[in-house]
């Protein structure tokens, strides 16, 4: 398995009121939701969509989840959240990622996400060369 380089990728976004309770605190699944914001701009970012991929025959079922939480957000925090491939082998790819709030920096959750590749039929299959070699190597690597 070929080591996985430290590029990151960063997506901005605003905590919406309807995230949040009635503190203004956001509801802890959020944070999920800001994850797959994450790792769908992450893929752009190594140049592909992921409705490319999913033409192509290939999803990421998503397998397992952790979240720690560190600090609350609220309402209207500008929240950035850093995103990287752990690991990308053929049939798994683990995303990691960092959620902070941006007006200060302060780390607010850490995660990751493991996917097993699925074809159109919901079974494991072998992700294409193509797109492994995008997940796994520099942004627009060939």
């Amino acid at each position: 398995m070929k080591p996985m380089s430290t590029f990151t990728t960063e997506s901005r976004l605003r905590v919406r009121y309807a995230e949040t309770d009635q503190m203004g605190v956001v509801y802890h699944a959020n944070f999920l939701i800001w994850m797959e914001i994450g790792r769908t701009d992450h893929c752009k970012e190594r140049g592909f969509a992921y409705t490319e991929m999913e033409a192509a025959g290939f999803r990421l079922a998503v397998t397992d989840v952790h979240c720690r939480y560190q600090a609350s957000a609220k309402y209207d925090d500008e929240i950035l959240v850093v995103t990287r491939v752990r690991e990308a082998r053929s049939r798994q790819v683990v995303f990691d990622y960092e959620i902070r709030r941006a007006t200060d920096g302060l780390l607010l959750a850490t995660g990751d996400t493991t996917h097993t590749v699925i074809n159109p039929e919901g079974r494991p299959t072998r992700m294409s060369e193509y797109f492994l070699k995008l997940l796994q190597g520099e942004p627009n690597a060939e």
